[in-house]
């Protein structure tokens, strides 16, 4: 499936008026799912270019990277990326994809909104949590080795730097978007110096954002309590780990990773991905659900300004899973993915 080409509606609009923007299409499902983005984006004639980059499947650099420098000083200079899903390679000598894009481009923060879909059915409506996760230290600082046979040492990274700029991050949003509360989510009780400076940055932080509500809670209490009422939880901030098992979790309340929006913000740039996996026994199949990646792309509009245009695609996409008519098989459906993003388009 051929989608290397100019979105049509960039083809006609004077070149002051759009900006470039990178896609990774992604391994799998990512190429159709892709594809979707563009339709859509095309139909509501969205200012943008795209530029598309793929990620090798072996290494381009000397540490196992899979993404040359080429690209990524790309995705510095236009600043805006989104990415389809991609599999690295199993085995020694592979940096993580999703590692390397966070170091990198120093992505310090993932952004994941969480809120209930009318029209997807699960135990707890009227779910709206946030999480922010730091996304550059802690447990995946890649720094692990085998100290004697049998016996390995994982580094846990915690500077004052990074909390700092993922507290500032957490509260920024908060007053942004009009939410009410931070949370942040910790372990401090038994790691009391690398969780404890975590802690007692984001408690420094709050004095200066009094409109907000802010506490703290262990990171196990937080399980439960999302488990228990998660209507009653809304901004979390934590360390790399914790988010990355606590924004799943949340996804799940919501009906999965395949209706979850992902952002991972830096100072210089930003990338936007669907945060499920390549599903290689579906792709090519015309059966992807390609919502992910699409309101992914709507986070990424309104952090570009282009509200309007993300709010009609947002619109016609709610319209579309309320309306439960062509839902792809993942949501209990049997629409294709082209039937679906159709359905999305007549709504605009």
């Amino acid at each position: 499936m051929n989608i290397i080409r100019k979105a049509s509606s960039t083809i006609l609009r004077p070149q002051f008026n759009y900006q470039k923007v990178i896609l990774f299409p992604g391994d799998g499902i990512g190429p159709e799912i892709s594809k979707a983005v563009i339709d859509i984006f095309d139909a509501a004639k969205v200012p943008i270019e795209w530029e598309f980059h793929e990620i090798h499947k072996k290494r381009v650099t000397d540490q196992g990277d899979l993404i040359t420098e080429e690209t990524l000083k790309q995705v510095k200079a236009l600043k805006y990326a989104l990415k389809g899903p991609f599999e690295t390679p199993i085995g020694k000598g592979y940096r993580s994809i999703n590692v390397t894009l966070r170091k990198r481009l120093q992505l310090f923060a993932n952004v994941r909104p969480c809120k209930s879909i009318k029209g997807v059915m699960t135990p707890y409506p009227g779910v709206d949590v946030v999480t922010i996760r730091e996304n550059t230290e802690g447990e995946y600082s890649g720094l692990e080795h085998e100290v004697v046979p049998g016996v390995v040492e994982n580094l846990k990274i915690v500077s004052y730097n990074a909390c700092q700029n993922i507290a500032q991050y957490a509260f920024e949003y908060a007053r942004a978007n009009n939410r009410k509360q931070v949370v942040a989510c910790h372990k401090a009780g038994v790691m009391k110096q690398g969780d404890g400076l975590f802690l007692k940055v984001c408690d420094d932080v709050a004095k200066n954002y009094p409109e907000i509500e802010f506490s703290e809670e262990q990171i196990d209490t937080m399980a439960f309590k999302l488990a228990n009422d998660p209507t009653k939880i809304d901004v979390m901030v934590m360390p790399n780990l914790y988010g990355d098992i606590v924004s799943d979790l949340c996804a799940g309340l919501i009906g999965g990773l395949g209706l979850t929006a992902s952002g991972n913000i830096g100072k210089d740039c930003e990338v936007y991905e669907a945060v499920h996996g390549t599903a290689p026994d579906i792709a090519g199949k015309n059966l992807a659900n390609p919502t992910a990646l699409l309101l992914s792309g709507i986070m990424m509009l309104k952090a570009m300004r282009l509200n309007d245009y993300a709010n009609r695609i947002e619109n016609a996409t709610y319209s579309v899973l309320e309306e439960g008519k062509f839902l792809t098989g993942d949501l209990g459906g049997k629409s294709t993915t082209s039937d679906y993003t159709k359905a999305i388009i007549d709504k605009l």
